[in-house]
């Protein structure tokens, strides 16, 4: 599938009334700064003037780009098998919190947005994290899989998810110490645990996190974390009984299975502490709890807070041996994220285009374990080149899929995909080919000028 050079393309982006330039593949490597200093600042799919360091782009998206292409490769559209699942294309919904649910329960909100991801063309796709207990979420209108009453409307989801031809996934998580708090829009400051929406929130050890998370924490007793353990295991059952073909464990962003791997969060002095093999042991044996319960022919992932950009948090390092130590528990895939377990952190590359790709690409590489990544892959050129190169294995979108429910066949479309409408429902599909209109009319931008 050949990439086309094209010129500038006017995005309106959704709810808001920027203009942002989606420029071509030579143009990605060339970006100069301006006369003003400032540099064009590619994150997300966009191109916008920020005041930022030549560093920010130029190091990560050129080496991507200038990699030469293996001789027969995949491409962002390529089927992807792992165990007994075969996803239509290498681009996975990332999971996102909508504070949308009541008693954990989804509803009719997500069944329409998972199934609109499913029919615009994604391969994969998440709800938001699921709440393995109570106090797993990160408020009281996040969604939970710690009920039975609670599997009626993920089973509608996985449903429609299935019915438009994508694989329904789910991540089980547990906020740990960064839980019982406000929506974001309200203030996202944490809850007291004397408040009727507040509850105490747990942890590795008696840290609480600093910064708009104030409240104490109570250090788990090794009853209380063997009974999380065995919560992971009753989720992925009732998982499984929702129909859901793919498992993902979200130990990252500072909760509660990235806060045991951090001796940021961790400071324990048993079993469960002190030297790294100890702080790895809640995800040991959380994925072994797991298993037990989850088919070996359904994948078992894990997001891994891989680094917390603080010299006393997660270094990489400790990331890449972790995941070859997972590996032997089996895990199947690494979705490589960071720690998140302070905001003292230093040199994040929160503005680098595809960061987290070159330490996925090491993953890979060292433990021999499939990897995808998120974080700023929003650019169609650059989500393709990733693959093509064997860098890793699937693309995750987060925000990119809320702003384009059909991002894929807007990717499909942008890459010259001799058949872009062939990722869309067949009763989409087939007005969209064969009742083409005049250029423009179909709703994709048209080519601007330069």
């Amino acid at each position: 599938m050949p990439t086309r050079e094209r010129s500038y393309r006017s995005i309106i982006a959704q709810g808001c009334n920027e203009v942002w330039l989606l420029p071509t593949i030579k143009e990605l490597s060339s970006i100069s700064r301006t006369a003003s200093g400032a540099e064009k600042d590619l994150t997300d799919g966009v191109r916008r003037v920020n005041k930022i360091s030549d560093k920010v782009i130029g190091r990560t998206l050129t080496s991507i780009l200038d990699r030469d292409e293996p001789s027969a490769m995949p491409d962002l559209f390529s089927p992807y098998t792992l165990k007994g699942v075969t996803l239509r294309n290498r681009i996975a919904m990332s999971p996102m919190t909508m504070y949308r649910s009541v008693d954990g329960r989804m509803n009719d909100y997500h069944v329409m947005l998972m199934g609109s991801r499913a029919a615009g063309g994604f391969g994969l796709v998440f709800p938001e994290q699921l709440a393995i207990t109570p106090d797993g979420r990160t408020g009281i209108h996040c969604a939970g899989i710690y009920d039975d009453s609670q599997i009626e409307g993920l089973s509608r989801t996985t449903a429609i998810v299935k019915a438009m031809g994508a694989v329904p996934a789910v991540q089980l998580g547990h906020t740990g110490r960064k839980g019982s708090e406000l929506k974001p829009w309200e203030g996202k400051l944490q809850i007291s645990p004397e408040h009727p929406d507040g509850w105490q929130v747990r942890g590795p050890s008696a840290i609480a996190y600093g910064g708009r998370y104030t409240f104490p924490v109570q250090e788990l007793s090794i009853d209380e974390i063997k009974e999380i353990h065995l919560a992971y295991a009753r989720a992925a059952q009732r998982a499984l009984e929702a129909g859901f073909e793919w498992l993902e464990m979200h130990f990252a962003h500072g909760y509660l299975g990235a806060s045991f791997f951090s001796p940021l969060a961790n400071q324990r002095m048993d079993a469960y502490g002190g030297n790294l093999g100890n702080r790895l042991r809640f995800h040991r044996e959380a994925l072994d709890a797991v298993r037990t319960v989850w088919p070996e022919r359904l994948p078992l992932t894990m997001r891994l807070g891989s680094d917390d950009f603080n010299e006393q948090g997660i270094q990489f390092d400790d990331a890449v041996w972790a995941v070859g130590e997972l590996k032997k528990h089996g895990l199947d895939l690494a979705d490589l994220s960071l720690g998140l377990n302070t905001d003292d952190i230093k040199d994040a590359p929160f503005g680098q285009v595809a960061f987290m790709v070159e330490r996925g690409a090491r993953v890979r590489r060292e433990v021999g374990i499939p990897v995808g990544v998120s974080w700023n892959l929003g650019i169609p050129a650059v989500a393709d080149r990733v693959i093509r190169q064997e860098l890793i294995d699937l693309v995750f979108l987060g925000r990119p899929a809320l702003s384009n429910p059909h991002w894929p066949v807007w990717a499909a479309h942008e890459l010259a995909h001799e058949k872009p409408y062939s990722l869309l429902p067949e009763d989409w599909s087939w007005w969209l080919r064969n009742r083409p209109g005049s250029e423009g009319s179909l709703g994709w931008p048209v080519t601007v000028n330069k």
